[in-house]
């Protein structure tokens, strides 16, 4: 990722370099060079989308898409009760990368109990939660807007990271 963010760097560096030494008679190379630049990124550089879409196809998963871009498949059903916001819900979870990496997981620090619909936690997380019933176990995948967006969270999670997560619904109150 950083190379990707490099890479841009410089060209948008060559780019002004080269702007500033530009004749005015010249004034197609600005289109030309923007055109350019336009190419090299959507060729260096896949949409998260993209890379979503990947990794569902890699591992054959059958999820489904919210109209917020939240992936999910609940591959066991709970007999419990429907999630609701207003409730308080325990869940077990482990937290990957898109490149597999885990970066937080209840087995290192325990349950995580909030709840629903009062904020706290990734809004895609209560997204999917609202999905879910008590006992229900799901993967999700969660875009980078519905998680820590543009900035991660100032530990292990990167800036415009999409966060792989595994959830199991212990209970709700």
């Amino acid at each position: 990722m950083r190379r990707i963010v490099l890479f841009t760097l410089l060209i948008l560096a060559f780019g002004c370099k080269n702007e500033g030494s530009q004749n005015p008679s010249q004034g197609g190379n600005n289109s030309n060079l923007k055109e350019t630049l336009i190419k090299a990124n959507q060729k260096v550089v896949l949409t998260e989308d993209e890379q979503i879409n990947n990794l569902i196809n890699r591992y054959g998963w059958k999820m489904e898409e919210t109209g917020t871009g939240l992936r999910y498949f609940i591959y066991k059903k709970g007999s419990g009760i429907a999630s609701q916001k207003g409730q308080k819900v325990k869940i077990n979870y482990s937290v990957r990368l898109i490149s597999g990496d885990i970066v937080y997981s209840s087995d290192k620090s325990g349950p995580k109990i909030f709840t629903i619909g009062s904020g706290g936690v990734e809004s895609g997380l209560e997204e999917a939660i609202l999905l879910m019933h008590q006992g229900d176990k799901a993967k999700l995948i969660i875009p980078s807007h519905l998680a820590f967006g543009l900035v991660g969270d100032d530990d292990k999670i990167p800036p415009k990271a999409s966060l792989i997560y595994d959830v199991e619904i212990l209970e709700l109150d």
